[in-house]
């Protein structure tokens, strides 16, 4: 029979605690601290309601269904993309894989090369604010007749791209230009390949029967050379040639009122003594040119407003009216008073010549 342990009064009193601490470190895991919760990171973008998105996020602050499209390819500091597109243009352009039409448009140049040149003038320089875009046909032929002003007929390029740009069809216009612009070197062949043609009926009307949209400027050099003084003042609108034309063709015409080009150069005089010895219809002397040398070339910032009015229908006419001489004026004289009136009031919506 084992012996008995004698155990102090004290020391029974020590045992039970630690043996119950022993049989629970035993039988439990350790207590370990608790850890901090980390805070779930949430989608940065902003769903199409307008709340924010509550989904938990990525690595880059986006979750799933609102990731970021891949960044593009660049070549250097330029789009892989657009240096592809060039390259491949020149290399058409080379070996002559392109089209032109009878007239020496080609669309292809127009559309890529000189639309892009272009585009920041009318947009970000003169502030280009386009009225009555939907009285331009959207397919069919037309005959857009405007004002020429400005010194330099800057304004038909702008019209001309502007609605290449900003009309629901881009449609181009096929500009008629005196036989001058032609002659030009440099000048006259960029101006084929933009479209444009000699103004004489003949081109016209094979412009029109191919469906094409035909600017005029009736004016001519009157218009574009005349004075400062004499701004947003129409001269002549010629001897109805214009009507003539849309009234053979059957086709409407559209009134045109450009605001803003008669400021870009503000001719103070015109030297014509030089301008014959040049062979030029007018030679212009502004603030700037040519006291300033080159710097005088550069065009002001005015602010541009181009309307298109309502267009004049010519199908309701006899097949003959275009020889009808009154008619020709009466019609002539009502295209030219909406296209001054027109232009009266779009210069009271301008707060200045630059705003």
């Amino acid at each position: 029979m084992a012996e008995a342990e004698v155990i102090s009064l004290d020391e029974a009193r020590v045992r039970p605690a630690r043996g119950r601490a022993g049989s629970s470190r035993a039988g439990t895991p350790k207590k370990t601290a608790s850890r901090r919760a980390v805070p779930v990171q949430r989608c940065h973008a902003t769903t199409a309601t307008g709340t924010v998105c509550r989904n938990r996020a990525k690595a880059n602050g986006f979750c799933a269904v609102h990731q970021p499209p891949p960044p593009r390819d660049r070549i250097g500091p330029f789009d892989a993309a657009r240096v592809n597109e060039l390259l491949d243009l020149a290399r058409r352009r080379v070996i002559g894989d392109y089209e032109v039409d009878q007239f020496g448009f080609d669309p292809e140049l127009t559309e890529r090369v000189f639309l892009p040149l272009v585009q920041p003038m009318h947009r970000r320089y003169w502030r280009v604010e386009w009225l009555g875009l939907e009285n331009v046909p959207s397919e069919g032929a037309g005959l857009l007749v405007g004002n020429h002003a400005g010194t330099v007929p800057v304004d038909a390029l702008v019209m001309k791209f502007g609605l290449l740009d900003q009309h629901p069809a881009h449609r181009h216009v096929r500009l008629l230009a005196a036989d001058l612009a032609f002659r030009m070197p440099f000048v006259g062949p960029i101006a084929r390949k933009m479209g444009n043609t000699l103004a004489c009926d003949e081109d016209a009307m094979r412009l029109l029967e191919s469906g094409e949209l035909v600017g005029v400027f009736p004016e001519g050099y009157k218009g574009v050379g005349k004075g400062y003084k004499n701004r947003y003042k129409l001269q002549r609108f010629g001897r109805g040639g214009f009507v003539s034309i849309a009234l053979r063709a059957q086709v409407p015409i559209i009134p045109v009122a450009i605001v803003g080009s008669e400021e870009i150069y503000p001719m103070i005089y015109d030297a014509r003594l030089l301008a014959r010895a040049g062979g030029l219809p007018y030679f212009p002397i502004t603030p700037f040119f040519p006291l300033l040398g080159p710097l005088g070339l550069i065009p002001l910032p005015s602010k541009w407003i181009i309307e298109f009015g309502e267009p004049i229908p010519t199908d309701t006419y006899a097949p003959d009216a275009w020889q009808d001489t009154m008619l020709l004026f009466e019609l002539t004289d009502r295209v030219r008073d909406s296209v001054q009136q027109m232009l009266y009031t779009n210069l009271t919506k301008r707060k200045s010549v630059f705003l």
